[in-house]
């Protein structure tokens, strides 16, 4: 094979059978095999750089043969360098997911993995500067560890389909130099099954659906995924969906995870920062999206016949997910990588998205937001409307003399599209509204529950001094109006507070919209 480097192997072929494959162990098993001699050849596969042939290059077509080899034998890492065009001086190109890496073995006509390669590595869309984990890590390049074992032959290549032509400028823009280690071995068990991972995104409505990661036939495991969340074009993302594992064509999961981030290690939402850890892990994904990721190494999830993984909403949530996720404008954006082990033939995979539609969705909530005009609002009375947690700009709308402070409240944009904002507090939102002294007017409050928090929300609204008394059940939304005269705001102020009168600890108080409409 052209580019290839031969050496020694210092670990034994036993250690695939008994650990490294059968149990995908990254530790211990494999390690006593260390200091046990061996016959066994481990081969590098090199392409991509000037060094190597021609036809190994981006400078001569599209598609590139990186690594070729005869069986049997294991993949046990494989290595892409940074393009050169992402590492020059005050460069911001980032390989994206014009590159598709695909895999096949023992003469396949199909490919056992299809991925965009940015994705295969766990670093979706090519966003990440550096990711560490069990089975693949990035810095200043991409490494992968699973073990790909072949009977015959092993294909691995790298298709362009972007609007580069082959030469100079496309080489600069691929990664630029790789490796492929491989060990020869003089057989495999025969319990061995193929390394396989496809790639696919989808926008849809949850509430009609399930997103299909995975439909596989076939006799195999489960080994790990990643996984992106988004609603494009606004900031949040509801947790709420489950995690489903179908085996063997089963009406009813086998393995169901009840929230998306518990199913990655996480609760109570993903956190603000990213957290990395060797088997599961978190980081945000392109403009307030989520992508987490998950290796099932003690726990992988067998099959004999089918296995057919999903992400969608559980058979026992509320009834709400649905109905709010199902209105226009809270269109997911998933997108997964799934990794296992099969047995061969394997089910084609659907046709690899075209390169411009496998980028991240871009829309603009801004221009899917229904908010009335000055004009509307003024015809209404209107001197004052505040949109609660929204973002960049909660008070969109104050005539002269008016204003609104947020004493105290976080501001949350993970809910359904229109109302996806709000303040809220475990204990008390507490905003205060500046008017002209000895206003009189009409104070309009619209408060939502869509996520039916904790068993639904209670709280209890002051206007002032005044209780306007305890409001429950309003998943839908409801207004609560109050008619505010002119010794309520002597001083120019008007306290509002949202008091969560809840039973559950865990629960708290939500305001979406403030209205102060004039009287005359």
């Amino acid at each position: 094979m052209l580019g290839r480097l031969v050496i020694v192997a210092t670990i034994a072929a036993a250690a695939f059978a008994n650990g490294v494959c059968g149990g995908l162990s990254t530790g211990g098993e494999e390690l006593w095999t260390l200091p046990r001699l061996s016959d066994d050849q481990v081969l590098a596969e090199n392409g991509l750089w000037i060094e190597t042939p021609l036809e190994r290059r981006f400078h001569h077509a599209k598609r590139v043969v990186v690594a070729e080899a005869e069986g049997p034998g294991i993949i046990t890492m494989i290595h892409f360098a940074l393009p050169q065009r992402q590492i020059t001086p005050d460069s911001n190109y980032r390989l994206g997911r014009d590159l598709v890496i695909r895999m096949y073995w023992d003469g396949e006509t199909h490919p056992s993995v299809e991925c965009p390669l940015v994705d295969f590595f766990c670093d979706p869309a090519g966003e990440r500067e550096r990711l560490d984990t069990t089975m693949v890590n990035k810095k200043r390049g991409w490494n992968a560890y699973f073990p790909m074992p072949f009977r015959k032959s092993a294909k691995i290549e790298l298709v362009y389909d972007g609007e580069l032509a082959p030469g100079e400028e496309l080489w600069a823009a691929m990664p630029c130099y790789s490796y492929v280690m491989i060990r020869k071995t003089a057989s495999l068990p025969e319990d061995v099954g193929y390394f396989h991972a496809y790639w696919r995104q989808e926008l849809l409505n949850l509430a009609e659906r399930d997103y299909v990661a995975l439909a596989a036939e076939g006799r195999g495991k489960f080994v790990g995924w990643n996984v992106t969340l988004r609603l494009p074009g606004r900031p949040g993302y509801p947790v709420d969906m489950n995690e489903k594992f179908f085996i063997d064509g089963e009406s009813q999961p086998a393995v169901e995870f009840q929230g998306i981030e518990d199913s990655f290690g996480f609760s109570w939402g993903f956190p603000p920062e990213e957290n990395l850890f060797p088997r599961t892990g978190f980081f945000p994904f392109h403009q307030d999206g989520a992508a987490a990721y998950r290796f099932f190494l003690s726990d992988a999830i067998t099959f004999r016949k089918s296995l057919k993984v999903t992400i969608g909403f559980g058979a026992n949530e509320h009834p709400m997910f649905r109905e709010m996720f199902g209105r226009p404008g809270n269109e997911l954006e998933l997108a997964s990588t799934c990794y296992w082990y099969q047995s061969e033939p394997h089910v084609p995979f659907s046709p690899m998205r075209a390169a411009k539609d496998r980028a991240p969705l871009t829309r603009d909530w801004r221009d899917m937001e229904q908010l009335p005009t000055d004009d509307e609002r003024r015809e209404r009375g209107v001197k004052l409307e505040m949109r609660c947690g929204r973002p960049e700009e909660e008070l969109v709308f104050a005539e002269p003399g008016y204003h609104a402070e947020t004493v105290r409240g976080f501001a949350y944009t993970g809910w359904p599209f229109p109302m996806f904002h709000t303040r809220a507090d475990e204990e008390a939102v507490h905003i205060v509204l500046h008017v002209p002294p000895q206003s009189a007017g009409l104070l309009r409050l619209y408060m939502i529950d869509p996520d039916h928090f904790q068993g639904g929300r209670r709280q209890e609204v002051f206007v002032g001094e005044r209780s306007l008394g305890i409001i429950a059940d309003f998943d839908r939304g409801r207004w609560l109006e109050a008619e505010v005269d002119g010794n309520a705001t002597a001083e120019g102020t008007l306290p509002i507070r949202i008091v969560n009168r809840s039973s559950n600890a865990n629960s708290n108080a939500v305001l979406s919209i403030i209205e102060w409409v004039e009287r005359p």
